[in-house]
C-alpha cells in the first residue's frame, strides 16, 4: 500500500508541476518570444540538467560501490523514441496556449483522460473499473466548469482546438509508453534519454537558430530554465517513478491535477479573472481525485 501511495503522490506532484507551465508560456509570448524559441530552450536546458544530474549520481554511486551492475534489457534508443511524445506534447500544447485562453488549452489537453483509458483497454486489455469511469465523468464535468465554458463570452478557435486535442493524444501515448518501456533503467537515465528524444524532435521541427541570436543573459534562458525544471525535468522523472507503481488508468486520472493548478496560477500569477463557477469546478476535480486515490489505497490495504 505504501508503494502505491508513493507512486500516486509522485504522479500527482508531477501533474502539479506541469500545470504551472501555461502561465509561464503566456509570459514568454508576451515578452515576444516564438514557439520554436520557447520549446527549444526548454528541451535543451532540460536535457543538460538531466544528463548532468545523471552523470553526477552515477559517479557518486561508482565511487561508493563498484560491485554488481543491474542487467538492463531495454535498448536505450527505444527510450529516446518515447521522448518524441513529450516533445510533441510541448509543441502542440504551447501552440494551443498561444491560440486560446490557458483554461481552454488545459481542458483540451485533459482529453487525454479518456484517450489513455481507451488505449490501455485496446492495447493491454485492462478494463477500467466502474469507479474510474465515474470519476473520469466527474472530472470532465468539473473541468468544463473550471474552464468557464458556461461563460457567455466563450469563443472557440478551431486551430487551437486541433493543437490541443493533438497534444492530448501525444500525452496519452507518452503515458502509455513511459509506463511500459525502460523500467529496468535507472530513473534518471530513463528521463535523460526521453528528454534527449524530445530535444531531437523539437530541433528537427524548429532548428535552434536562437543560439546565434540571443546572448546568455537573455530573459528567454531564465524563462526556459523554469519551463525546463517544471515541465521537462520534474514531471518525466516523477512519472517514471510513479506510473509503474499505480498503472496507466490511475496515472491518467491523477494527472488531472494539472487543471486546478493551471487555473490557480492564471488567477494569482497572470491576474486573469476566474469566476466562482470555475472555482467550483476546481473543487469538484480535487474531490474526485481524492476520492479515487482513497478508494484505491483502501483496496490495497
Amino acid at each position: 500500500m505504501k508503494e502505491k501511495f508513493l507512486g500516486g503522490f509522485l504522479v500527482f506532484l508531477g501533474a502539479c508541476s506541469f500545470g504551472v507551465l501555461s502561465s509561464i508560456v503566456k509570459t514568454s509570448y508576451k515578452a515576444g518570444y516564438t514557439l520554436g524559441e520557447i520549446t527549444g530552450v526548454q528541451c535543451f536546458l532540460g536535457m543538460l540538467i538531466l544528463w548532468g544530474i545523471h552523470i553526477i549520481v552515477r559517479f557518486l554511486k561508482k565511487s561508493k560501490n563498484s560491485s554488481t551492475k543491474k542487467h538492463q534489457s531495454t535498448k536505450k534508443w527505444k527510450v529516446c523514441i518515447v521522448g518524441v511524445f513529450p516533445g510533441l506534447v510541448g509543441i502542440c500544447y504551447y501552440q494551443c496556449v498561444q491560440l486560446v485562453p490557458a483554461s481552454i488549452a488545459i481542458i483540451l489537453l485533459m482529453q487525454y483522460l479518456w484517450i489513455s483509458i481507451i488505449i490501455d483497454f485496446a492495447i493491454f486489455k485492462n478494463r477500467p473499473s466502474s469507479i474510474q469511469i465515474v470519476t473520469v465523468g466527474i472530472i470532465i464535468v468539473g473541468s468544463c466548469l473550471a474552464a468557464g465554458i458556461l461563460n457567455e463570452t466563450f469563443r472557440l478557435n478551431l486551430a487551437g482546438c486541433f493543437f490541443g486535442l493533438l497534444a492530448a493524444l501525444m500525452y496519452s501515448l507518452f503515458i502509455t509508453t513511459s509506463s511500459n518501456i525502460g523500467n529496468d533503467l535507472p530513473t534518471l537515465e530513463k528521463s535523460a534519454l526521453m528528454i534527449t528524444g524530445a530535444c531531437i524532435v523539437t530541433f528537427l521541427i524548429f532548428p535552434p537558430l536562437f543560439f546565434f541570436k540571443l546572448n546568455l543573459l537573455d530573459p528567454l534562458y531564465q524563462l526556459g530554465f523554469l519551463l525546463a525544471l517544471l515541465g521537462t525535468v520534474l514531471p518525466p522523472f516523477l512519472f517514471s517513478v510513479g506510473m509503474p507503481k499505480i498503472g496507466i488508468s490511475l496515472s491518467a486520472i491523477l494527472s488531472a491535477a494539472e487543471l486546478p493548478v493551471a487555473v490557480t496560477c492564471s488567477y494569482f500569477y497572470l491576474k486573469e479573472s476566474v469566476l466562482l463557477m470555475q472555482w467550483i469546478g476546481v473543487i469538484i476535480i480535487l474531490s474526485a481525485i481524492t476520492l479515487l486515490n482513497f478508494k484505491n489505497l483502501k483496496k490495497g490495504a
